[in-house]
């Protein structure tokens, strides 16, 4: 065993963080969750398994295998998970609330500059160098997941197949997950060692274990035991907190009111939103504009590039639709009073449901850790996700990268390949030198983001 892996395979810290101390660390991953998916998965990865050893490797893919069943947010609801897990539901309310509110804060504020002015310079160039800086950790991230997820052929296979079909066939996330439990789930049974974890284990080492770990093997997470009693009392409560509001706007405003409106379509696409932001983009872009007039042709992309420049998921972009149908159509009220309101709707339609799927779901993946056939579907699952990982990253880079794509038609390829011509020289510049400083000298995550983030400033002021 390699010093690496001996390190890997080193045990937790001493005790459990506090709630406090959690939510210190919550609030950093919050401000600093850039990149997507991808990034954010990295980020927390970075932050909860290896430096501080909160939660292990293996449970920590098994959580992320489950949120990406779920519609909405993977990496969101990633956070609520493994909060529930540290500090019960409060801790799950804090890590999910500030995964989302500073880029919830940062969005409403650019939505209300958007309607004002347009453009802003400064903010423009520092995201600018931060996207740039996110590139090199999504990198680093997906070389160091993969080390420790594909340790064998059959799940290196599964990954390779993922990336391909998302890429090259632009097939559907949720039939590619869906597909990859299915290899799973029927490998096991044709032959139980493709994706043994006990195969994984010997290739590299014991996994990295973590406090949550620790606390399993000994009984203490009492509240992680599922019940059909506790069920019913999460959605006793969580279905009325979400869709309450809803019903309580319809009474009070009618079915046909711009806020009904909102919260009805917004909590319906809730439901609807595997693969993230950009699979349901083009229907909200289409209801928004032809069915409701909320927003010109166009607007939708502009609020993507809103969304893409600050931390959070990617799905905040709804919050720029809901910010402009309430500015649009504010009544009575003031344009940017009614537009803040709009989002706040939004996002409040959007986000309650994850809070839902994971406080009432995730007690019963727990318990199924141990089943040998659901072990190997989420394995299959941990293998397309590195690959869902990799095509994400190759998207976002390319954007990075290139100012325009194009897409082949080819018979039954249509990849989205770059112009060549358009290449940012200052945007490869800098993820050229964050990719140095991250995987040749070492250099900290913090460090990487600030100079990125001074020198995007820099050459934005220059140009």
């Amino acid at each position: 065993m390699t010093a690496l892996q001996s390190d890997m395979a080193a045990g937790p810290a001493e005790r459990m963080p506090t709630l406090a101390e959690a939510t210190r660390v919550w609030a950093k991953i919050g401000c600093l969750s850039f990149g997507g998916p991808a990034g954010q998965i990295a980020l927390m990865h970075r932050e909860l398994v290896e430096e501080r050893r909160w939660v292990g490797e293996e449970r920590f893919l098994h959580a992320l295998n489950y949120c990406m069943l779920l519609p909405g947010p993977e990496a969101q609801q990633l956070a609520i998970y493994i909060g529930w897990l540290m500090h019960r539901t409060l801790g799950g309310l804090i890590a999910g609330l500030l995964f989302i509110l500073p880029g919830a804060l940062v969005m409403l504020g650019l939505s209300a500059l958007y309607v004002t002015w347009r453009h802003v310079p400064l903010v423009d160039g520092l995201f600018f160098g931060i996207k740039a800086a996110v590139l090199a950790i999504v990198i680093e991230a997906g070389f160091r997941i993969s080390r420790r997820a594909l340790k064998t052929p059959a799940m290196r296979l599964v990954a390779l197949a993922a990336f391909l079909a998302l890429f090259l066939f632009k097939m559907p996330f949720p039939l590619v997950i869906l597909a990859a439990a299915f290899v799973g789930w029927a490998g096991h049974r044709l032959a139980p060692n493709l994706f043994s974890t006990a195969q994984r284990h010997a290739a590299l080492g014991p996994p990295v274990t973590g406090l949550v770990d620790e606390l399993f093997a000994r009984g203490e997470l009492t509240h992680t035991r599922p019940s059909p009693g506790r069920a019913l009392r999460v959605l006793a409560l969580w279905l009325p907190l979400w869709l309450a509001p809803v019903g309580l706007l319809w009474l009070t405003t009618g079915g046909g009111s711009v806020w009904t409106q909102i919260g009805s379509f917004f909590s319906m696409m809730a439901v609807v939103t595997f693969g993230g932001a950009y699979a349901v983009l083009s229907y909200v872009a289409q209801a928004a504009v032809e069915g409701f007039g909320w927003l010109a042709p166009g607007e939708m992309l502009d609020g993507l590039g809103l969304a893409e420049t600050t931390p959070g998921p990617l799905v905040l972009v709804l919050q720029f639709v809901g910010f402009l149908a309430g500015f649009r159509m504010p009544g009575m009220l003031p344009p940017l009073l009614a537009g803040s309101l709009g989002a706040l709707l939004t996002l409040w339609a959007t986000f309650a449901p994850c809070f839902l799927w994971i406080f009432l779901g995730a007690p019963y993946i727990e318990a199924l850790r141990s089943n040998e056939s659901l072990s190997a579907a989420l394995a299959a699952i941990t293998a397309a996700v590195v690959g869902v990982i990799a095509n994400l990253a190759l998207w976002f880079g390319l954007h990075v990268l290139f100012r325009e794509l194009r897409g082949l038609d080819l018979v039954w390829l249509s990849p989205d390949v770059p112009v060549l011509s358009s290449l940012d020289w200052q945007a490869a510049l800098l993820a050229a030198g964050a990719i140095l400083a991250i995987l040749r000298f070492r250099i900290g995550m913090m460090p990487v983001l600030a100079a990125c983030g001074a020198a995007g400033i820099a050459l934005k002021g220059l140009g």
